[in-house]
């Protein structure tokens, strides 16, 4: 949150429009990629020269270009001058601590989305912003580095499988957002396996490294949630669209998006209750972990407390105490400490008290 709002605040007295990179520099140079197809062919190229992308076939092909890098501003104005891309849009390409958002302009759809990716060995989520424009037979997407969910749509492109390199641009943008959207499920799963582990340590030893866990997986949904809520308006505001760019085709496979979108949700709200429940749990686990001890310590004292009335009394340095002058006093006392000891045991055993 505070890198957020320092970010915002650099933006202070700039005009709309001006550009600037909020974000961390994750790559040294921009990577460009290019995927041109047909039915027929498929041709992708690695771009050096951003010059190169004003010769595109707009009309018999449809190009897919994925621009990774955000730091370098000028190279982003040149594509904008290329592809006739707004300045405030640009500007929301660069600030990548952006809520994810929609906008239709008079030629193109734009559109951010967060991207996540779960490294198992590391067991670390990470985070990027995804810019996606859509214009006439042409898809543009901006990432802030290498890496990313889109290799299986590369591999269904070069080699023809599926139905991407048959259909419309829009087609190619609804199966990159839906990779990534599906990519959530990813995530998903990975806090449902790790709140499955804190509520077996919960039941069995809790301890203060299980409270900052939970805290921690509250944390990283209440992050999710706050990313995938927009998603949801996002994956609408496509549906309603009533332009040329989304074919009537194409809407049942929106649709089909937005009831996964609904899903992702329904599933994090129930993660988030799921963590507010092992808070519960954690608090509930302590207070009868320590009512044991108090239970056990009580009992302790309800022993001896008799026992230690008698050798108080018998402590007493009084002269006319005739059992001091007993023969068998010294034993008759353990014997009767014995007595109230084993009657007491059998007493609160009787009451289920111990």
């Amino acid at each position: 949150m505070a890198k957020i709002i320092k970010h915002c605040a650099n933006k202070i007295g700039r005009a709309p429009g001006t550009l600037l990179h909020t974000g961390e520099k994750k790559l040294n140079n921009v990577l460009i990629e290019k995927f041109t197809y047909s039915k027929k062919d498929c041709i992708f190229e690695k771009i050096s020269d951003i010059s190169k992308l004003n010769n595109i076939n707009k009309k018999d092909y449809i190009t897919w270009i994925n621009i990774c890098g955000l730091h370098d501003i000028k190279a982003l104005e040149e594509i904008g001058k290329i592809f006739n891309i707004h300045s405030l849009t640009l500007e929301d390409i660069l600030h990548t601590e952006i809520r994810p958002k929609y906008e239709e302009l008079h030629d193109s759809i734009f559109f951010i989305l967060k991207m996540y990716l779960y490294n198992k060995k590391t067991d670390y989520i990470l985070t990027e912003q995804v810019s996606f424009i859509l214009k006439d037979n042409i898809v543009l997407t901006f990432q802030e580095r290498e890496g990313d969910v889109f290799d299986p749509i590369r591999e269904r492109l070069k080699n023809n499988k599926g139905k991407v390199r048959s259909s419309a641009a829009d087609y190619l943008l609804y199966t990159l957002a839906d990779s990534l959207i599906d990519q959530y499920f990813v995530i998903l799963e990975n806090f449902a396996d790790k709140s499955e582990e804190i509520e077996e340590i919960l039941l069995n030893n809790p301890n203060q490294k299980t409270l900052s866990e939970i805290y921690k997986v509250k944390r990283e949904l209440l992050i999710l949630r706050k990313t995938i809520w927009p998603v949801r308006e996002i994956i609408s505001s496509l549906l309603k669209y009533d332009g040329d760019l989304i074919k009537k085709d194409t809407e049942i496979y929106i649709r089909d998006l937005y009831e996964h979108t609904i899903s992702i949700i329904d599933t994090v709200e129930t993660l988030r209750d799921m963590a507010s429940g092992m808070v519960d749990l954690y608090i509930s686990s302590v207070s009868n972990r320590m009512n044991e001890i108090m239970k056990v310590l009580t009992i302790f004292s309800a022993i001896f407390i008799p026992l230690t009335f008698i050798a108080g009394v018998y402590g007493m340095n009084f002269a006319n105490m005739p059992e001091l002058s007993w023969e068998w006093g010294y034993f008759g006392v353990l014997a009767l400490m014995l007595l109230l000891f084993i009657a007491m045991i059998f007493f609160f055993k009787k009451k289920k008290w111990m």
